[in-house]
């Protein structure tokens, strides 16, 4: 495992996958590479989906900022389903010095921002733990009940299928950075680049993305699978989802989406746009014939979405192209934000 960060893939395979408690027939789609959701098939045509991710609780953020990524990242692997999560558990381990009106404050804004998307908390754990002085809080588990055959999952995308991502790469990275060391990106890059990057903050939430492109309502059955953009960036994220449908996959580097904003703060930091959280950005694979039909339902709502590659054949292998030409695409194991951020903090920056 490395020090910050997920545990790696090879770790996933060594030390997760063997030991998985019991196996049960009803579970369709337990642990796996590149997965965001497992199944649990019920009786009379449901299944239940269900994701689990850490709380956050960032003090350089602030509390509100905080409650927004606890409720939304879990939410936006919900929305890969193409169903917007029902319930949520959570289990909080708090800092012993978090008084309790902020306590109060931090957690009137997880139920606010809970309801908002239709999200009963139905339960969990609240205490406290000395010496805890991490930004994780704890943990919390999301999950919704939907007909078990129309549930997406990220291992589902054929090849043939073109990949479309929403927004821009590395809207959380940026916005992070930026809210947490204010002075220096104000000093190095200018006050408008710091605003608009605190700007991006509010844009992480990729609920609304996954249900547009697989339909409010009524179901649009040529969305094959959907993986949300988080540790690894857009190009680790369209990696995953190769890896864990099987496939191969070709993506244009100059048809990925990075904005200006993104970019100058990335740069600032030493961070590579393509490869650092994105949380915000949703990756979809869809049958080639209707790509552009997802992209105009996308963009009638006010979602920016762009057409970046498409899934092949396994045995092509991962390409990226760079300037018209082919190389591999390279994955990496460890989200380079988590460096850049421990590494400005440790050096001063405000």
């Amino acid at each position: 495992m490395s020090l910050s960060g997920k545990i790696t893939g090879e770790g996933f395979e060594h030390i997760i996958l063997p030991r998985r408690g019991r196996q049960r027939d009803e579970v369709l789609s337990g642990p796996a590479f590149g997965v965001d959701v497992s199944v649990i098939n019920l009786p009379n045509g449901l299944g239940l989906a269900l994701t689990s991710d850490p709380l956050s609780l960032i003090p350089s953020l602030g509390l509100q900022e905080s409650a927004w990524l606890s409720v939304h990242l879990m939410a936006n692997d919900m929305a890969t389903t193409g169903f917007a999560p029902q319930y949520a558990q959570m289990v909080l381990n708090l800092p012993p010095g978090l008084s309790q009106q902020d306590f109060t404050t931090y957690w009137d804004h997880i139920h606010r921002y809970s309801d908002q998307i239709g999200v009963a908390i139905t339960g969990g754990h609240t205490g406290s733990i000395e010496g805890q002085n991490s930004t994780i809080a704890g943990g919390g588990t999301m999950l919704l009940t939907a007909p078990v055959d129309e549930i997406l999952l990220s291992k589902n995308a054929q090849p043939g299928d073109v990949i479309i991502v929403t927004k821009q790469c590395a809207m959380s990275s940026a916005a992070i950075l930026a809210m947490s060391f204010p002075q220096t990106v104000k000093n190095k890059l200018g006050e408008e680049v710091y605003h608009q990057g605190c700007e991006l903050f509010y844009q992480t939430s990729s609920l609304k993305d996954g249900l547009t492109a697989a339909g409010i309502g009524k179901r649009f059955n040529k969305v094959t699978a959907m993986h949300d953009v988080t540790e690894g960036g857009v190009l680790g994220a369209v990696y995953e989802m190769a890896i864990a449908s099987g496939n191969g996959v070709v993506v244009n580097n100059d048809l990925l989406p990075i904005g200006d904003v993104q970019s100058q703060i990335c740069g600032l930091f030493s961070i590579d746009p393509r490869y650092c959280i994105g949380a915000g950005a949703m990756v979809i694979a869809v049958k080639e014939e209707w790509g552009q039909n997802v992209l105009q339902r996308l963009n009638e709502n006010n979602i920016p979405a762009t057409i970046i590659g498409h899934f092949t054949e396994k045995q092509k292998g991962y390409a990226l192209i760079e300037n018209g030409e082919e190389k591999p695409m390279p994955y990496f194991s460890k989200d380079p934000y988590w460096d850049a951020f421990f590494n400005a903090y440790k050096n001063g920056w405000k």
